[in-house]
């Protein structure tokens, strides 16, 4: 009899620990890995990403959380440094137990960490980094929130093409997968419509000097139509100033690099007449009902309008996943995955998000913004008609 009753106890005493153990587990944060460049070179538009993820995240807890528990975010700065963006992602992964990772708008911070993330079997959701190749380099747990780089390519050669004329020059920055791939994509495109590059070239990512390639432009017969110029946010400033000081006066046209302050701040009235393809204006006046409303959201939190849309990006994706999660009932990256390939006309702040047909890339419109009077300001909106496919040597 004593032996039953203390088997009968001790059954009770482990049904008890495993309801506490269980309500415990059910209670803890969802740890998500926000991996951004804080202070590097790519900073003008990791860190509005940055604060846009931060602030998706205390809109969700305020709100009750996902699957009523709270978000713990995991900030790590990459320094834009390649190394650097490796050791976060293993820290992620290995020390912080996340559940998932939302970060960085450029390529090759995603291929210096989305391998480790996906070898550890952690979904990951990019923000900005827009090379369509990125979810066959990555992995199966690799979503974008934002349109590919063939996408915005083909934008701005139809836009090019149509506005201004079938001449164009291209320049691009051959030290990075991003600047490099957007060139290509134009090129692909704006050869399909008809259009003639008269003269191509290239410079180091580090260069602050563009006298050389100048010199070459001016030395043309006769100037194209408009100047293409795939660039990092960091040296799009420069080489613009340094056009027109040397005289060239044309259009500018360039990728969503170009979605930063800092163009204007380093060029002043230089910038005037540049135009560039991007995933949202920015503008409480013009702007979707969403655009106005984050707007307020973000000058509340941080005291001034989001410096581009790259703020929204950062939003969306932490949103983007937090919605996953919900939906999928689950922090398993199996179920996570499966919510997310079955996402559809999910209300981003830079566009509804969709992803048909097992892509991991939204298909969504493109923004064509014109510097006036040194401001932002919108050219039209572009759902481009043909789009590069994402690997060009196979199409060849």
């Amino acid at each position: 009899m004593k032996a039953r009753s203390l088997l009968v106890l001790v059954l009770v005493v482990i049904l008890v620990l495993s309801s506490v153990t269980f309500i415990s587990a059910q209670d803890e944060p969802i740890k998500i890995g926000l991996g951004f460049d804080l202070t590097g070179a790519e900073s003008s538009l990791d860190l509005p990403a940055s604060n846009g993820a931060m602030l998706a995240v205390e809109e969700i807890n305020a709100a009750g959380g996902v699957l009523g528990r709270q978000i713990e975010p995991v900030l790590r700065d990459s320094r834009y440094e390649m190394d650097i963006t490796a050791q976060i992602a293993r820290q992620f992964v290995e020390e912080d137990g996340v559940a998932a990772v939302v970060g960085f708008t450029d390529s090759d911070s995603v291929l210096a960490s989305g391998p480790i993330i996906q070898e550890a079997g952690v979904p990951f959701i990019t923000a900005g980094a827009t090379s369509p190749l990125l979810p066959e380099q990555v992995g199966d747990l690799f979503f974008m929130a934002c349109f590919g780089d063939n996408v915005q390519a083909a934008a701005a050669a139809e836009y090019a093409f149509n506005t201004y004329g079938d001449t164009a020059y291209l320049l691009w920055d051959e030290g990075v997968e991003y600047t490099t791939l957007l060139a290509e994509y134009f090129r692909a495109r704006f050869v399909e419509l008809g259009g003639t590059i008269v003269l191509e070239d290239n410079y180091a990512d580090d260069a602050t000097d563009f006298s050389t390639q100048i010199t070459k432009i001016r030395a043309l017969a006769e100037q194209p139509d408009f100047y293409f110029i795939s660039a990092m946010p960091y040296n799009v400033g420069p080489v613009v100033l340094q056009m027109r000081q040397a005289g060239l006066e044309g259009p500018i046209i360039g990728g969503d690099g170009y979605d930063t302050p800092d163009i204007v701040s380093v060029a002043g009235e230089a910038a005037n007449n540049v135009f560039f393809t991007t995933h949202a204006l920015m503008d409480s006046e013009i702007g979707t009902d969403g655009i106005k409303a984050f707007i307020a959201s973000y000058n509340e939190a941080y005291g001034h309008d989001p410096e581009n849309a790259f703020a929204a990006l950062g939003y969306d994706a932490v949103k983007l996943l937090a919605d996953a999660i919900e939906r999928a009932g689950s922090t398993d990256a199996a179920a996570i995955q499966e919510a997310l390939l079955a996402t559809a006309d999910f209300p981003g702040i830079t566009g509804s998000i969709t992803f048909s047909e097992g892509s991991h890339i939204p298909q969504k419109g493109v923004t064509i913004i014109e510097i006036v009077d040194e401001q932002f300001t919108l050219a039209q909106e572009v759902v481009p008609e043909v789009v590069p496919p994402a690997n060009l040597d196979a199409d060849m």
